[in-house]
């Protein structure tokens, strides 16, 4: 009965947008006591959010509100569109096409990462800029420094892993993509690779040896 009460809830908050307990409460036909417990619940789960509103004297009114994760309880087929759209551009288009389109997506990548690294001069610098591009379209990057003096970028969620499972040419410009943005005086490997059954992605940086560009 309780679990069925709080999908009830997120249910409401999905389908009605932000409400106050006392309109949940009368919506769901539960006491304010009740729906009081649950909604504390559902907040210490990460499944709800809230704000406080002051209007005239009196306390502040609370209003809530689904959070991201509460939005990730309900059905998302955005993966499906993006694998049917991928297949649609390769049936229309042919793979000349799909290479089109991916080239097109990392110009537009490179010239966002660049607007935002160009004041960089350091490869720990542009790296740290780009774990911080890269969290926020959702990778959950990171960035580890080596004995030896090179670094690692991890990046422990793939936010284009329907796309890239379809398709590999974007993971190659992934790779070229940081290689452009880190510069071509580095090297980069990738020694894990989410597509090719690891965890996650990582890739091992390295500084050429100034000798060897010579030579």
């Amino acid at each position: 009965m309780e679990d069925r009460t709080k999908n009830r809830i997120l249910t409401g908050l999905k389908a009605r947008g932000p409400q106050k307990a006392a309109d949940l409460a009368d919506h769901l036909k539960v006491t304010p006591v009740a729906i009081r417990q649950h909604l504390d619940q559902l907040l210490a789960d990460g499944l709800l959010e809230y704000v406080d509103v002051r209007s005239g004297r009196g306390r502040p009114r609370r209003t809530w509100s689904l959070s991201e994760k509460g939005h990730a309880r309900f059905p998302d087929n955005s993966s499906g569109l993006l694998l049917d759209m991928i297949q649609s551009v390769k049936s229309l288009y042919g793979s000349e096409g799909l290479d089109r389109l991916i080239d097109h997506r990392k110009e537009q990548t490179l010239l966002h990462y660049r607007d935002a690294i160009g004041g960089e001069k350091t490869l720990e610098g542009k790296l740290g800029k780009l774990v911080e591009l890269r969290n926020q379209e959702g990778y959950m990057a990171a960035m580890s420094g080596e004995p030896d003096g090179c670094w690692l970028l991890i990046e422990n969620h793939c936010s284009i892993c329907a796309a890239a499972t379809a398709c590999q040419g974007f993971c190659r410009s992934e790779q070229e993509i940081f290689q452009e943005i880190l510069g071509e005086d580095c090297s980069i490997v990738r020694l894990e690779h989410r597509i090719a059954g690891a965890r996650r992605c990582v890739y091992r940086i390295s500084e050429n040896d100034p000798i060897s560009r010579v030579a």
